[in-house]
């Protein structure tokens, strides 16, 4: 299986690395400073599972280098979306499905109008990783998961292959039956995680130890749920007990990228995550509050500092 990895960060760069390391053919898409980097200096990898160098990681600038791809292994910010799709277009013209891992839910239907829900697999991630100034990659738990799932039943064989393959590599990859249930499940906390850390300038122990703070972040969680519902997705019964009390398991000083990327004066994503929940709301007449206020405080520093 010809595996093409657009977006080389953190996310991309890992899970490609990974893949590449298990012996399949992985193409990096990447843009020239980046391609610049890893030509010089090959992918690194540096994990608490084992670090991990690519010397000679196959990268591409463009996709009329890519001769074959049977996946594309999306891994960009939401913002970036858009102007990948001519790229996309040509790698699913070359036979290619797409595995979005980005975070949110709005990209699955703005990718499904643009290329059919045939050429789109619903995928998610679980990781922690930061990309370093010198585009080391930085994997600090040992939470590596890739999880995917059909959207229509004829992907169901093409999910199976996938999994078989793909199992190969160092990562837990998982097939999973109720694909939308976990990218719910991410969604609906990372967009209360990013919306709190980002609008109050906060880290997860702050949260935690402060009562009037974390019941705030509990109703904000309890606003997602009820919108996940709305959407047609049950929620597990203690998804927000459970998630609450996560915050105490948590190094002290954690905090979420979106928070970082505010620090670093880079765009953010909040109109995929807060944006996005307040758009879906709307449709189903629901309000979210909490959600409304995090979006109004984080929306004008979406274009960076």
């Amino acid at each position: 299986m010809y595996i093409t990895v657009i977006g080389a960060g953190a996310t991309g760069g890992y899970f490609g690395a990974r893949l590449a390391a298990s012996g399949l053919p992985v193409t990096f898409l990447v843009r020239p400073n980046r391609a610049t980097q890893m030509k010089a200096d090959g992918l690194v990898v540096k994990s608490v599972l084992g670090d991990l160098v690519i010397r000679d990681p196959q990268i591409a600038l463009d996709t009329k280098d890519i001769p074959h791809c049977d996946l594309v292994v999306l891994c960009l910010k939401n913002y970036q979306l858009e102007a990948c799709f001519p790229q996309l277009k040509d790698l699913v013209r070359k036979g290619a499905r797409i595995l979005p891992i980005l975070n949110g839910v709005e990209h699955f239907e703005s990718l499904a109008k643009e290329f059919g829900k045939e050429s789109v697999i619903a995928g998610n991630c679980k990781i922690n990783a930061t990309l370093d100034s010198h585009g080391t990659i930085l994997h600090t738990n040992k939470l590596h998961k890739l999880i995917f799932g059909e959207i229509i039943p004829t992907q169901i064989d093409f999910c199976l292959t996938l999994q078989q393959i793909l199992s190969k590599a160092n990562l837990e990859i998982v097939y999973s039956q109720t694909i939308w249930e976990e990218i719910w499940s991410k969604y609906a906390f990372i967009t209360v995680f990013s919306g709190v850390t980002t609008a109050g300038n906060l880290t997860t122990d702050l949260i935690y130890q402060n009562e009037a703070t974390r019941q705030m972040f509990r109703r904000a969680l309890d606003e997602m749920t009820r919108l996940a519902g709305v959407c047609g997705v049950n929620l597990p019964d203690n998804f927000v007990s459970s998630q609450v009390e996560s915050l105490a398991k948590y190094p002290k000083g954690t905090t979420t990228s979106m928070h970082q990327d505010l620090k670093k004066g880079l765009p953010l994503e909040v109109e995929s995550l807060q944006g996005a929940a307040i758009r879906l709301a709307t449709k189903k007449n629901l309000e979210l509050p909490i959600i409304e206020t995090l979006y109004g405080l984080i929306k004008p520093y979406e274009l960076g500092l």
